[in-house]
């Protein structure tokens, strides 16, 4: 078993804003402790300080028990990683280090076949066992197949980012609960994941006895699995000792009872510096006065030194202005559509004004559709086009625009790109404001956290004009508050919406539901379909 324990830890920004100060806490063996707090509060980072990544300035992290770690962006990998690499780079160090000397002596035997390269491969397949990585192959054995359908051997050279986001979630979250490590850092694991996929997870959660510290948005799962949670707000941390069902509860007292005790610090301050300027009018006219002034002044001084309690933390506000426009009548047509290996031909048609969540299992093709109707490249029969007047926008799911890692929001704001406009500096930050991400308008994209990233799309798509709005899986990074926020503004917007979601709740809020089926067929249904399983293909 293990355990986590944090104590004062202090993190300061690039920019020298502090973002965490005196953070502690503890999770003890075989807790589930939930990380929550607002995008950009600093979750993610309090991770990588807990796992190591990250070296904190002030405080110390004590772990006991193997770390296994999942990273936030885990799901979202479009480069050249292998299946094999990647279950490695989650394995215990000791097997990671005995990988890769079997690589390096591998490399070195196809160069130069000599005694001397087959001895030290030799030695390196002997470090490899006794560093337990055949007992690691038996197991990943077990993850690929409970993960993808096949075998280790089938698939572990296979280039990761051919799998949907779902499966390498799957894939990591197979790896690390199957595995030796005692306590489990998990950044945001229902991302990506399917309705069954999220209702596996939560069983899994609630099954295993390891110790775990997870970060999520998703307020079903929240409710599930976490027996503690873990706030961050106001640069520091606090602990609800029960489930997420009474949290909301426990933070609204906590905010109004800091409220109340910095609203009485600010009296007593107040008192005691009027107490001072009289005292010392007083002590002018009477040297009588001056041992009770210099002994006010004193105990003045005192109060200021201890300085007041930690004030309540200023409510996030995001206030997202989804415009949109009056199109055609029909906004999407489609006839006979099939998209290639994914499902079967169908016939669509979507209305002005229609909002349409996409369900359906990872793989079912859902976020290919909308990115066919985005203009992107899509392999397809059959037909389809969209309304006069009608103007994509497309939401990525993974964020991946490696084209804006480098560059600031403000600047990205400011010289805009086709179809959307630019906007001066002031203007910008107005809308950063809006957003949340004023703080953040000098931080180039990369430097984000998900949340953060998720919320300059949903801005982007604002500043666009779009009014078909193709949202993949937009709430998977927005903490609670931005959530709601995305609601209203679709609520509110003028024009049409096709979201592909997973999120139980958010797809309630949709009066349309287009189900992309486990065995190919695309259908409609009256009420939010969660229950099409992962689609079986030859892989």
């Amino acid at each position: 078993m293990g355990s986590i324990d944090v104590t004062g830890v202090r993190h300061t920004l690039p920019d020298g804003r502090v973002l965490l100060d005196g953070v502690s806490f503890r999770v003890g063996e075989g807790a589930r402790a939930a990380l929550v707090g607002e995008n950009g509060a600093g979750k993610t980072t309090l991770l990588r300080i807990v796992a190591g990544d990250l070296v904190p300035e002030g405080g110390a992290v004590a772990r006991s028990g193997g770390l296994g770690v999942m990273r936030q962006f885990i799901g979202s990998a479009r480069d050249d990683t292998t299946v094999q690499r990647f279950l490695v780079d989650l394995a215990p160090p000791v097997v990671r280090a005995a990988w890769e000397a079997v690589e390096a002596a591998e490399l070195t035997l196809m160069e130069t076949d000599d005694d001397t390269a087959q001895l030290a491969y030799a030695d390196a397949l002997a470090q490899w066992g006794d560093a337990g990585g055949y007992e690691a192959e038996v197991t990943w054995d077990a993850v690929t197949v409970a993960a993808l359908g096949v075998p280790y051997d089938r698939c572990k050279y296979r280039e990761l980012s051919s799998l949907s986001g779902g499966e390498q979630k799957r894939l990591a979250l197979e790896a690390l609960l199957r595995g030796p490590d005692q306590v489990l850092l998990l950044d945001e694991p229902d991302n990506y994941l399917d309705v069954p996929g999220k209702r596996w997870l939560e069983e899994r959660l609630l099954a295993t006895r390891k110790t775990v510290l997870f970060v999520s948005h998703d307020r079903e799962l929240l409710a599930r699995v976490a027996d503690r949670v873990v706030t961050v707000e106001g640069g520091t941390a606090w602990v609800h000792g029960g489930g997420f069902g009474g949290y909301a509860q426990a933070r609204t007292a906590r905010h109004e009872r800091m409220a109340e005790l910095r609203r009485r610090w600010d009296e007593e301050h107040a008192r005691l510096v009027e107490l001072v300027r009289t005292l010392q009018q007083q002590a002018a006219n009477s040297p009588d006065m001056a041992s009770r002034y210099r002994a006010a002044q004193t105990r003045l001084a005192r109060f200021e030194a201890e300085g007041p309690p930690p004030d309540r933390p200023p409510e996030q506000r995001v206030t997202m202005r989804l415009r949109g426009g009056r199109t055609g009548v029909r906004a999407v047509m489609a006839e006979q559509l099939e998209l290639t290996g994914l499902v079967r031909p169908f016939d669509l048609e979507v209305w002005y004004g229609d909002r349409v969540a996409v369900l359906g299992a990872n793989g079912a093709g859902k976020s290919h559709f909308l990115r066919l109707l985005a203009g992107q490249g899509v392999a397809h029969t059959g037909s389809w086009r969209l309304g006069a007047r009608v103007v994509p926008g497309f939401f990525a799911q993974t964020h991946a625009h490696p084209e804006w890692l480098d560059r600031t929001l403000v600047d990205l704001l400011w010289h805009g790109e086709p179809g959307r406009p630019g906007v001066d500096r002031g203007r910008a930050m107005a809308a950063l404001r809006r957003y949340g991400l004023a703080e953040a308008g000098d931080q180039s994209f990369g430097t984000l956290s998900g949340g953060q990233q998720a919320r300059l799309q949903v801005l982007l798509l604002e500043l666009s004009g779009a009014t078909l709005l193709l949202l993949d899986e937009p709430t998977d990074n927005l903490d609670v508050l931005s959530a709601e926020s995305l609601e209203e503004a679709l609520a509110a917007f003028d024009g049409t919406v096709l979201a592909v979601t997973h999120d139980r709740w958010f797809a309630r809020s949709f009066d349309r539901f287009l189900v992309f089926g486990t065995d190919g067929r695309v259908y409609e249904s009256a009420e939010p379909v969660f229950d099409e399983t992962r689609a079986q293909r030859v892989r």
